[in-house]
């Protein structure tokens, strides 16, 4: 794998992060480097500077950050924004200082407008209002895409590269019914609805909304791709999707299915949709030969089962 070393994966233990670890650590060129939030704290600069000057990682993936669902979002947006504009700045700033060559900063598809033209191109950043449930996160996200694109900018080249993926799910994911995002908050539901013999499941909203979902090994072979590929005229950020999306009615028919939860299902149109369809435009890193691996019905089965094999742990 041509990729400077040592590599740091920040948010080792995520969802995102976790799916890097597992395929560096297939590696025996690659030196990773990873910290526990009690090892490193990275909304704290100090503490961030040090490691970073200690440990001089040569490329970083910055999959650290807070995350969650309409409900996180709702409840916690101060912390939504605030703690993850200081970990994107507190790396990307030591990042520069110790002269990382290659870095990887995760985006998300929330950052486009509410009402975008779909599929989603990059072009289409900053064209209107993104959706107001998640409104702090995408402004914190659009704020580091946008600092790794001045930085690249004001000292040249393509040292950072901000990707923006869609949908992400598989195992790692986070299955907390208050901070899930959809897929694994609707796999949670009804794997518990299953085992309490619930005959009906409520859920949010209409089921009308669309999305776009990716492995989250596809994600970070896409990455990896991109750092191996180090093309000099690569026009940045890049959408890494799969190119199709499916509505929430579908989706939760189909983990009702794999779960083989056999009640009815509801939904309560008094709760937020959000967005009424995110589908990325991915031609941009399709042109250069990449494509997804992972088939989403194979992925969801697969994510079900990591699931209830450590549900224990939940």
């Amino acid at each position: 794998m041509k990729i400077p070393s040592p590599v740091y994966v920040a948010g080792h233990k995520g969802l995102i992060g976790s799916a890097f670890l597992r395929r560096l650590r297939r590696e025996s060129s690659v030196d990773v480097l990873t910290a526990d939030h009690s090892e490193l704290e990275l909304t704290d600069a100090s503490a961030v500077r040090e490691f970073f000057e200690r440990h001089r990682p040569q490329t970083v993936i910055l999959a650290a950050g807070r995350v969650g669902g309409i409900i996180a979002n709702r409840d916690s947006p101060a912390d939504f924004i605030t703690d993850n504009l200081s970990i994107q700045l507190n790396v990307l700033r030591s990042a520069h200082r110790v002269g990382v060559q290659k870095l990887i900063l995760l985006g998300s598809s929330c950052m486009y407008p509410r009402e975008c033209p779909q599929p989603m191109h990059e072009g289409q950043l900053l064209t209107g209002h993104p959706e107001p449930t998640s409104l702090p996160y995408a402004i914190a996200k659009l704020g580091g895409v946008y600092m790794c694109m001045a930085y690249n900018q004001q000292f040249g080249g393509r040292r950072f590269i901000p990707v923006i993926p869609n949908n992400a799910y598989g195992p790692n994911d986070n299955f907390d019914p208050d901070t899930s995002h959809v897929l694994s908050a609707l796999i949670r539901k009804f794997f518990d609805a299953k085992m309490r013999g619930d005959k009906v499941v409520s859920l949010w909203g209409t089921g009308s909304p669309r999305r776009e979902f990716i492995h989250v090994d596809d994600i970070a072979d896409a990455c990896l791709f991109l750092l191996e590929n180090d093309d000099p005229d690569l026009e940045v950020p890049v959408n890494i999707g799969s190119g199709k999306d499916i509505s929430i009615s579908e989706l939760a028919q189909l983990i009702a299915e794999i779960v083989e939860y056999e009640g009815r299902v509801e939904w309560d149109d008094s709760k937020p949709d959000g967005a009424p369809r995110k589908l990325l435009d991915s031609s941009r890193i399709k042109s250069l030969g990449w494509n997804p691996a992972v088939p989403f019905r194979e992925g969801v089965r697969s994510t079900y089962e990591w699931f209830r094999n450590n549900s224990h742990q939940e």
